[in-house]
């Protein structure tokens, strides 16, 4: 009899530990995204703009146990522009605007201070709870105080925590005033801070910061 040649069979199917570990990763993202967009809705309808809270505001909403991965700040951001591409509209797009001509309009009287737009009316995610932040600059800070008193301006004192480029955090004076309608915070920096932003709170990169000519060209476009 002729030998036959034995070949080898390989079966496609996947043994039943990995396919429940694959269907559990899958379940797991799937409540990543669906924490995502609920902390988007939280942060585009209610005025909180904190992304931990808002995610874990959302993760208690949706019935999902905060235990499970949470989203990345990135993933948040994404799915709030999302968001307000799809339910905000020219109402999005007048409130925008309208923020930053606030900014235009406090930039211009802060020159001396070389202030720089950041945050959401820079990025395009600010909504009608959105504060209108800019970045100042002096030697000493309190400078700006002085500034604004002689102008008589009304302001009042808070303060924030941020992280730094050393990898902590440093506490950051605020400047808290209401210019048309719309609440506007002056962060307090040294002039030497100019050289470089701290880190974005959403993916730790250097914060974005737009100079009075920028946010110029922002509203014209």
């Amino acid at each position: 009899m002729p030998h036959r040649k034995k070949t080898r069979t390989t079966s496609s199917r996947r043994p039943e530990g990995e396919a429940s570990q694959t269907r559990a990763a899958r379940k797991i993202q799937q409540v990543r995204r669906d924490i995502a967009f609920e902390a988007a809705r939280i942060m585009a309808t209610e005025g909180q703009h904190n992304y931990m809270a808002a995610k874990r505001k959302a993760a208690e909403r949706i019935g999902a146990s905060t235990r499970v991965a949470l989203p990345s700040n990135i993933e948040v951001e994404e799915a709030l522009r999302a968001y307000q591409d799809l339910y905000g509209g020219e109402n999005h797009c007048r409130q925008l605007s309208q923020l930053r001509e606030t900014a235009i309009f406090v930039m211009r009287s802060l020159e001396p201070f070389c202030p720089r737009l950041v945050g959401p009316v820079l990025d395009g995610t600010a909504d009608a709870h959105s504060r209108v932040s800019l970045h100042v600059f002096s030697d000493p800070p309190d400078a700006v105080v002085m500034h604004l008193q002689e102008q008589g301006v009304n302001y009042r004192q808070e303060q924030r925590k941020i992280r730094w480029h050393d990898g902590g955090h440093r506490f950051i004076e605020l400047l808290v005033t209401d210019v048309r309608g719309t609440s506007v915070e002056l962060a307090l920096f040294n002039a030497i801070d100019l050289r470089q932003a701290p880190p974005s709170p959403v993916d730790g990169r250097p914060q974005k910061r737009a100079r009075l000519g920028e946010v110029e060209d922002l509203l014209a476009a």
